[in-house]
């Protein structure tokens, strides 16, 4: 049996499969790329947070917007690539930071006096509502959600990542696999496929060890 990674029948082992994390990351990564963008795009096709200009950059966006986005999207970078169950729970725990950054940084803006990125520019209730779930609380919950998930999923080993390659051979007991088997004389004439080839009846002793056949081996 040979395993799809080294050392990997240790219990300690970090070994996992690369594809354990890769949708997961895959996705941080557009959700990330998405969160650190849009404030610089978003005005452009009238859907941003403040009337600023688009591609104008601000102390707010890079702390609340672009900083956030930018560890969720590394994170799921490293998960997208890492075979290291260490390597990938970081980036997991990098994801859920970033969206938790997301969801409660505004909150210490003032605190921290990194600056506010203002108002959504809205004229309905329902546009306010949808930016602020697609810039920041719901961008942050779906980030967290995913990363927490692809944390469950690297933090422990499945049976399935081990991969039978070479299957056990039909060689009696004590016979190591890919060796031959050697003959043994002493049960050539034992079991029910012995009798049925040679017979177990009077005669059939008597042919083989009767007088004449030791006369035969004695070279009468």
């Amino acid at each position: 049996m040979r395993h799809t990674g080294p050392d990997y029948d240790r219990p300690s082992s970090p070994y996992m499969p690369r594809t354990r994390g890769a949708i997961t990351g895959l996705l941080l990564i557009l959700l990330g790329a998405w969160g650190a963008l849009v404030p610089f795009f978003g005005p452009n096709v009238k859907w941003a947070y403040t009337t600023d200009p688009a591609w104008t950059w601000t102390a707010a966006k890079g702390w609340l917007e672009v900083f956030p986005g930018a560890a969720a999207a590394l994170g799921g970078l490293i998960l997208l690539f890492s075979a290291n169950r260490v390597s990938a729970m970081f980036g997991g725990w990098l994801a859920v930071l970033g969206g938790a950054w997301f969801v409660v940084g505004r909150s210490f803006a003032s605190t921290l006096r990194i600056g506010d990125v203002g108002l959504p520019a809205a004229s309905t209730d329902l546009k306010r509502a949808l930016l602020e779930v697609t810039y920041f609380t719901g961008l942050g919950a779906l980030i967290v959600f995913l990363g927490g998930a692809a944390l469950a999923r690297v933090a422990v080993r499945h049976a399935r990542d081990v991969v039978v390659t070479e299957p056990a051979t039909a060689a009696g007991a004590g016979v190591a696999a890919g060796e031959p088997a050697m003959y043994d004389e002493s049960r050539a004439g034992t079991g029910p496929a012995a009798a049925g080839r040679t017979g177990g009846g009077l005669f059939h002793r008597r042919s083989g060890g009767g007088l004449f056949g030791r006369r035969h081996h004695a070279g009468v």
